[in-house]
C-alpha cells in the first residue's frame, strides 16, 4: 500500500473537523479517504488501485478541510474506502460493496458473505452515518434553525471513453433552494463549465443528501469537482477558495435555514 495510506488495527471510521456550530453549516465528505483497516489487507488488489478513484475521492479530503477551516464550520469525514463498503449508498443497494468496479475485480469482496456484510455496516457505514447525524442535530440546536448540508465529491475526467466537458458538478434532486445560487454564481465564470446533475444525477434513493437531507426538509447540495483540477494542494486549495464566499453568501439566506418537504424524484419519502 502506499506510505500515506492509514493502516491501523484500532481504525476510526470518521474524522471530525470542529467549527461554529451555530452558523448552521454542515460539511460533509463521504469519500475522501481510500483507507483500509488492517484486517482486511488490501482486498487483493495491487497497491495502484488504491490511487485510482475507485478507491475515493481524489482530492476531495483536501477541499473540505480547507473550506471548514475558511467558513469556520465543522465536517464528517468517512475514513474508509469505499471499497470496503461505499457510505453514500443506501443498506439495499446493490453497489454498496462492489465486487466489479470500473473494470477492476475486488477479491476481497467476493464472495461477500451475509455475516461479512452486516459487519462492515455495523463497524464502519453506520457510525458514520451517525456521526452525520449528530452533527447535523447539534448543528440545528445550536445554530437554533434548520442546517444547510454540503457535500464535496469529485469525478474523473473521463469514463467509459467519453471525456467529460465539465469542470465541475452540482447534484439534487427537488430541492433546488441552494442548487439554484450555487450554480448561478459558479457559472459568472465563463472559464468554467457548470454541470446541473452532470456528471451523475442527484436522486439517489438511500444516499448521504436523502438520508439525512432530503427525508428531514433540510436545505442541501452535493458538488462533484472535477478530479484532475484538485489533485494537488495548490489546486484544492483554489477550488476551496472559489467556493467559500459562495457558500457563505448562500448560507446567510433565510430560506436556506428553513425545513421544507420537497419529496424526491425516487419516490414517497
Amino acid at each position: 500500500m502506499p506510505d500515506r495510506m492509514a493502516r491501523s488495527a484500532a481504525f476510526a471510521p470518521f474524522d471530525i473537523v470542529e467549527g461554529a456550530r451555530d452558523r448552521g453549516l454542515v460539511l460533509i465528505a463521504d469519500h475522501a479517504r481510500r483507507d483500509l483497516p488492517e484486517e482486511y489487507g488490501d482486498l487483493g488488489l495491487p497497491a495502484s488501485e488504491f490511487d485510482r478513484h475507485i478507491a475515493y475521492d481524489i482530492g476531495v479530503e483536501d477541499v473540505t478541510r480547507r473550506l471548514a477551516a475558511l467558513l469556520g464550520t465543522p465536517a464528517v469525514i468517512a475514513r474508509f474506502s469505499r471499497l470496503l463498503i461505499d457510505p453514500n449508498r443506501g443498506e439495499d443497494d446493490p453497489t454498496l460493496i462492489r465486487q466489479l468496479y470500473d473494470g477492476t475485480v475486488v477479491p476481497g469482496n467476493y464472495p461477500m458473505e451475509p455475516e461479512e456484510r452486516e459487519r462492515r455496516l455495523d463497524r464502519f457505514y453506520r457510525p458514520y452515518h451517525d456521526a452525520v447525524g449528530a452533527m447535523i442535530k447539534s448543528v440545528a440546536e445550536a445554530s437554533g434553525q434548520s442546517p444547510f448540508i454540503f457535500s464535496v465529491h469529485s469525478f474523473t475526467p473521463a469514463m467509459q471513453g467519453y471525456v467529460r466537458p465539465w469542470h465541475v458538478g452540482v447534484l439534487w434532486d427537488l430541492d433546488d433552494r441552494v442548487v439554484r445560487p450555487l450554480i448561478d454564481m459558479l457559472s459568472r465564470d465563463e472559464t468554467l463549465v457548470v454541470g446541473d446533475n452532470e456528471p451523475y444525477d442527484g436522486a439517489l434513493r438511500g444516499d448521504t443528501m436523502f438520508r439525512h437531507a432530503i427525508v428531514n426538509g433540510f436545505a442541501h447540495a452535493l458538488i462533484e469537482i472535477r478530479q484532475d483540477l484538485i489533485a494537488d494542494p495548490l489546486g484544492a486549495a483554489e477550488w476551496a477558495d472559489r467556493l467559500a464566499p459562495i457558500i457563505d453568501v448562500i448560507n446567510r439566506r433565510p430560506d436556506i435555514h428553513v425545513v421544507k418537504q420537497f419529496g424526491s424524484r425516487t419516490g414517497p419519502v
